[in-house]
């Protein structure tokens, strides 16, 4: 008799709730709990309110840490999925696995608003990365990948992101069932590029979700 595996998610969202679903449905592992960004963001789905109406218990701190309190079951698995805080050492340790679906092709658009940048940088392609958590930031080994087609004259960031959605569930929902059965590989890291928040500003027209948006905050 196989023992299920205890398992949580972190981050904001339609991916973050589509991946809590798929955990609470499953027939191997338990859903100890969801950890969402706070505040939520309002432009995108609740994950509390999920929770909450699937009796899905919820770190409403927002902190992963709170995680970790003394008799608490241990973690074998931890999804990060848009996830606004750096995870640290400590809880990457005490995690059997602890994974990060990432809005971009790495180990090309490490960090912060990968899609704004890859429109603003003209690319043709972009891609969702399923990855290994590690104490640095966006370099841990890959587990998987897609790639799809952006048009930077007619693509915004809001449709870019939504196909992103699209695309990282179908991933995610692929990698899920088969994932201790899948070898990580190791970043190229000679290939990496990597984005700040403090570089936010140089966005211009591709800070807000529309180019439309910008214009009328200007």
């Amino acid at each position: 008799m196989s023992t299920r595996q205890q398992a949580v998610v972190l981050g904001k969202g339609e991916l973050a709730i589509q991946a809590a679903d798929w955990f609470l449905r499953s027939a191997d592992y338990d859903l100890l709990a969801v950890v969402p960004v706070v505040p939520e963001p309002t432009f995108v789905a609740s994950l509390t309110a999920w929770a909450e109406k699937n009796g899905v218990r919820v770190i409403s701190s927002g902190h992963y840490r709170d995680l970790l309190q003394p008799g608490e079951p241990a973690i074998d698995l931890a999804v990060s999925t848009f996830y606004d805080k750096i995870i640290r050492a400590n809880f990457i340790d005490a995690c059997g696995r602890i994974i990060n679906v990432h809005n971009g092709p790495l180990p090309r658009y490490r960090g912060v608003r990968p899609i704004n940048w890859a429109l603003k940088n003209g690319e043709r392609e972009h891609g969702v990365t399923i990855h290994e958590i590690t104490p640095g930031v966006d370099d841990g080994p890959i587990i998987s990948q897609v790639r799809f087609s952006i048009d930077p004259e007619i693509d915004e960031v809001a449709d870019v992101y939504q196909r992103a959605l699209a695309f990282g569930w179908t991933l995610l929902a692929q990698t899920l069932p088969r994932l201790d059965r899948m070898p990580a590989t190791e970043q190229d890291h000679t290939l990496a590029t990597f984005y700040h928040s403090r570089d936010n500003h140089l966005l211009g027209d591709r800070s807000t979700l529309t180019r439309a948006d910008y214009q009328a905050d200007s």
